[in-house]
């Protein structure tokens, strides 16, 4: 049959301490049973003391002990219910960062046409040979002989070649001429999709100018990608040759970018950007540089006291063979640090409103 648990500890406090007959254990055997057993020193040392003096002493101990323990006890609790709460919340002024805003177009098409006239004509010659593009005609192949007719040898240099299977000849797709291609620095795409014909692989050499058998071969997955990576390559070195100055004029002024501007609710212009000039942007203009030795601070969140603009991005002048995209791209940065724009710059779509949140997180390093 079960035994209750309570019976079972009152059997084994009977068989643990020294019981005369069957009564149960008095009181002060229970106590001196506990000081015995327990590891709480204060309590056995109390019994186990010789002399009144030393278990006197061991007694006074022992309460102070607990005395202390009580009163600790009851001061943690009095503290816990009494303790008030406050929450300080402060605001303060805070540095605006730069915002460097750069049309996705560096420069207007039309004012661009005299310097690139012949390298979009190649270009278009180029689209139109490999995959039958043309303007207002039907989508016809030009034959090489043709193309060549023009008597133009411009970007001989460089050309546009087609080849086969990555082989070592290819074919000048301007003049139909077929070349030894040197070197073996090849730089191609891990799959080879073309629109063109099958075995058609479309790409461009590159040699040393000091060595000519030091040479990389940049092909492409398409001959779209070729053709535009090419003409990037012809178009850096054309405006390379064209003096800083004359670029700033070519690119969109303050007045072409920015229709209104708006800082903490009041109304700002193109005094309060600095422009600098980016190689593959134009010209790009910074809000709040710092360049004077003032920087604009803000005490409240929100997009209605940040800055707020409104851009004329001019799509229409855009050149087609060197974006395919329309907008404009920005950055927030500090005033000390360089707008690497085409890293890690924000591109903004046309015809929408986009709004870009930040937050200031400022770490102090021992």
């Amino acid at each position: 049959a079960a035994v209750a648990p309570g019976k079972k500890i009152t059997a084994r406090i009977k068989r643990t301490l020294p019981v005369k007959g069957p009564q149960a254990p008095t009181l002060s055997e229970l106590m001196r049973w506990y000081c015995l057993n327990t590891n709480t020193h204060g309590c056995r040392r109390i019994v186990v003391s010789r002399g009144r003096l030393r278990r006197f002493i061991w007694i006074l101990l022992t309460l102070s002990a607990v005395g202390l323990i009580l009163w600790q006890c009851a001061e943690l609790l009095m503290n816990y219910y009494s303790a008030s709460v406050s929450v300080t919340v402060q605001f303060q002024k805070l540095p605006f960062p730069a915002v460097t805003i750069c049309n996705i177009n560096p420069y207007k098409y039309s004012s661009m046409k005299d310097y690139l006239s012949e390298l979009d004509k190649e270009t278009k010659k180029a689209l139109e040979t490999f995959y039958g593009f043309s303007e207002g005609k039907s989508k016809v192949r030009r034959s090489v002989d043709e193309w060549n007719s023009t008597g133009s040898d411009f970007f001989k240099h460089i050309p546009l070649l087609k080849f086969e299977d990555f082989s070592k000849t290819a074919t000048d797709l301007r003049s139909g001429q077929k070349r030894k291609i040197e070197g073996s620095v090849f730089h191609k795409d891990s799959s080879i999709v073309n629109s063109g014909d099958s075995n058609d692989i479309i790409g461009f050499q590159l040699c040393d100018a000091n060595n000519s058998s030091e040479c990389a071969l940049y092909t492409f997955s398409s001959g779209v990608n070729a053709i535009q990576e090419w003409y990037k390559l012809h178009y850096m070195n054309i405006m390379a040759q064209i003096p800083l100055e004359t670029k700033e004029k070519l690119s969109y002024s303050a007045d072409d970018l920015l229709l209104t501007c708006f800082f903490d609710g009041l109304s700002c212009d193109k005094r309060h950007f600095t422009r600098f000039h980016h190689p593959l942007h134009g010209n790009c203009y910074t809000f709040n540089s710092g360049e004077n030795g003032t920087i604009l601070s803000t005490s409240t969140g929100g997009s209605e006291y940040g800055l707020q603009v409104v851009l004329y991005i001019d799509e229409a002048d855009y050149n087609p063979f060197l974006v395919t995209s329309t907008g404009a791209k920005i950055i927030v940065h500090d005033q000390n640090e360089y707008p690497f724009i085409e890293d890690i710059g924000t591109e903004i779509e046309t015809a929408a409103a986009t709004s870009i949140g930040m937050h200031f997180v400022s770490d102090s390093n021992l």
